[in-house]
Protein backbone atom coordinates (compact mmCIF):
# COMPACT_ATOMS: atom_id res chain seq x y z
CA UNK A 1 0.00 0.00 0.00
CA UNK A 2 1.66 3.50 -1.25
CA UNK A 3 2.08 6.38 1.73
CA UNK A 4 -0.65 8.35 0.05
CA UNK A 5 -2.83 5.51 0.31
CA UNK A 6 -2.24 4.49 4.09
CA UNK A 7 -2.58 8.12 5.21
CA UNK A 8 -5.71 8.30 3.42
CA UNK A 9 -6.94 5.54 4.89
CA UNK A 10 -5.93 6.79 8.44
CA UNK A 11 -7.89 9.97 7.73
CA UNK A 12 -10.88 8.67 6.79
CA UNK A 13 -10.40 5.92 10.09
CA UNK A 14 -9.81 9.38 12.72
CA UNK A 15 -12.92 10.77 10.99
CA UNK A 16 -15.37 8.03 11.56
CA UNK A 17 -13.92 7.03 14.73
CA UNK A 18 -14.18 10.81 15.64
CA UNK A 19 -17.59 11.14 14.48
CA UNK A 20 -19.06 8.10 16.06
CA UNK A 21 -17.61 9.09 19.38
CA UNK A 22 -18.69 12.65 19.02
CA UNK A 23 -22.61 11.16 18.31
CA UNK A 24 -21.97 8.62 21.27
CA UNK A 25 -21.13 11.58 23.88
CA UNK A 26 -24.05 13.70 22.36
CA UNK A 27 -26.66 10.74 23.13
CA UNK A 28 -25.09 9.59 26.73
CA UNK A 29 -25.03 13.86 27.97
CA UNK A 30 -28.92 13.95 26.38
CA UNK A 31 -29.87 10.59 28.32
CA UNK A 32 -28.16 11.61 31.44
CA UNK A 33 -29.19 15.33 31.26
CA UNK A 34 -33.13 13.72 30.56
CA UNK A 35 -32.40 11.70 33.19
CA UNK A 36 -31.31 13.99 36.01
CA UNK A 37 -34.26 16.04 35.18
CA UNK A 38 -36.05 13.64 36.64
CA UNK A 39 -34.44 11.18 38.27
CA UNK A 40 -37.92 8.86 38.83
CA UNK A 41 -37.40 8.14 34.83
CA UNK A 42 -40.73 8.57 34.45
CA UNK A 43 -40.25 11.26 31.78
CA UNK A 44 -37.56 9.07 30.02
CA UNK A 45 -39.78 5.96 29.87
CA UNK A 46 -38.45 3.95 33.11
CA UNK A 47 -40.02 2.29 35.23
CA UNK A 48 -39.31 2.94 38.79
CA UNK A 49 -40.32 -0.41 39.72
CA UNK A 50 -37.29 -1.39 37.37
CA UNK A 51 -34.74 -0.04 40.39
CA UNK A 52 -36.50 -2.69 42.96
CA UNK A 53 -33.11 -5.05 44.19
CA UNK A 54 -30.64 -2.87 42.90
CA UNK A 55 -28.34 -0.28 45.23
CA UNK A 56 -30.48 2.85 43.56
CA UNK A 57 -33.78 4.30 45.03
CA UNK A 58 -33.97 6.59 41.94
CA UNK A 59 -31.75 6.89 38.36
CA UNK A 60 -29.92 10.07 39.74
CA UNK A 61 -26.46 7.97 39.97
CA UNK A 62 -27.27 6.32 37.13
CA UNK A 63 -28.14 9.47 35.39
CA UNK A 64 -24.59 11.37 36.63
CA UNK A 65 -22.59 8.20 35.32
CA UNK A 66 -24.02 8.36 31.92
CA UNK A 67 -23.43 12.23 31.76
CA UNK A 68 -20.09 12.22 33.15
CA UNK A 69 -18.54 9.41 32.53
CA UNK A 70 -19.75 7.74 29.43
CA UNK A 71 -20.66 11.95 27.97
CA UNK A 72 -17.99 13.22 28.57
CA UNK A 73 -15.31 10.34 28.54
CA UNK A 74 -16.87 9.88 25.02
CA UNK A 75 -16.25 13.49 24.36
CA UNK A 76 -12.78 13.36 25.20
CA UNK A 77 -12.17 10.19 22.84
CA UNK A 78 -13.38 12.25 20.57
CA UNK A 79 -11.41 15.34 20.69
CA UNK A 80 -7.85 13.28 21.24
CA UNK A 81 -9.17 10.99 17.82
CA UNK A 82 -9.65 14.31 15.83
CA UNK A 83 -6.31 15.74 17.28
CA UNK A 84 -4.45 12.34 16.51
CA UNK A 85 -3.60 11.99 20.11
CA UNK A 86 -1.06 8.96 20.02
CA UNK A 87 -2.97 7.06 22.41
CA UNK A 88 -6.47 7.67 20.92
CA UNK A 89 -6.74 4.37 19.81
CA UNK A 90 -6.10 3.03 23.49
CA UNK A 91 -8.62 5.85 24.76
CA UNK A 92 -11.27 4.39 22.25
CA UNK A 93 -10.74 0.78 23.15
CA UNK A 94 -11.08 1.87 26.76
CA UNK A 95 -13.93 3.49 25.81
CA UNK A 96 -15.38 0.70 24.04
CA UNK A 97 -15.14 -1.34 26.98
CA UNK A 98 -16.25 1.06 29.48
CA UNK A 99 -19.25 1.08 27.50
CA UNK A 100 -19.69 -2.94 27.28
CA UNK A 101 -19.34 -3.10 31.13
CA UNK A 102 -21.87 -0.31 31.75
CA UNK A 103 -24.85 -2.02 29.43
CA UNK A 104 -23.71 -5.72 31.15
CA UNK A 105 -24.20 -3.90 34.83
CA UNK A 106 -27.21 -2.53 33.46
CA UNK A 107 -28.70 -5.58 32.02
CA UNK A 108 -27.75 -7.53 34.96
CA UNK A 109 -29.69 -5.13 37.39
CA UNK A 110 -32.85 -4.24 35.54
CA UNK A 111 -32.80 -7.24 32.77
CA UNK A 112 -32.95 -6.30 29.56
CA UNK A 113 -35.56 -3.26 29.03
CA UNK A 114 -34.79 -1.70 25.77
CA UNK A 115 -33.55 -2.56 22.17
CA UNK A 116 -30.87 0.38 23.08
CA UNK A 117 -28.92 -1.76 25.35
CA UNK A 118 -27.94 -4.38 22.91
CA UNK A 119 -27.53 -1.77 20.19
CA UNK A 120 -25.18 0.31 22.71
CA UNK A 121 -23.16 -2.93 23.24
CA UNK A 122 -22.54 -3.64 19.80
CA UNK A 123 -21.68 -0.02 19.78
CA UNK A 124 -19.18 -0.55 22.20
CA UNK A 125 -17.66 -3.40 20.41
CA UNK A 126 -17.26 -0.97 17.34
CA UNK A 127 -15.13 1.15 19.43
CA UNK A 128 -13.30 -1.15 20.29
CA UNK A 129 -12.44 -2.60 16.63
CA UNK A 130 -11.77 1.08 15.20
CA UNK A 131 -9.70 1.76 18.35
CA UNK A 132 -7.45 -1.29 17.67
CA UNK A 133 -7.59 -0.38 13.89
CA UNK A 134 -6.80 3.36 14.56
CA UNK A 135 -3.77 2.16 17.10
CA UNK A 136 -2.53 -0.36 14.41
CA UNK A 137 -2.30 2.05 12.00
CA UNK A 138 -0.79 5.02 14.09
CA UNK A 139 2.05 2.46 14.48
CA UNK A 140 2.72 2.94 10.52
Amino acid sequence: MSTDESKSRNKRLVIGLGVFQIMMALTAVAGGIGILGDPTGVNMGFSPDQLKGTPFSDYMIPGLFLLLVIGLGQLTGGIVTFARYRYAGEIAMFLGALLIIWIVVQVLLIGLASILQPAYFLFGVVEILLGRRLRESMKD
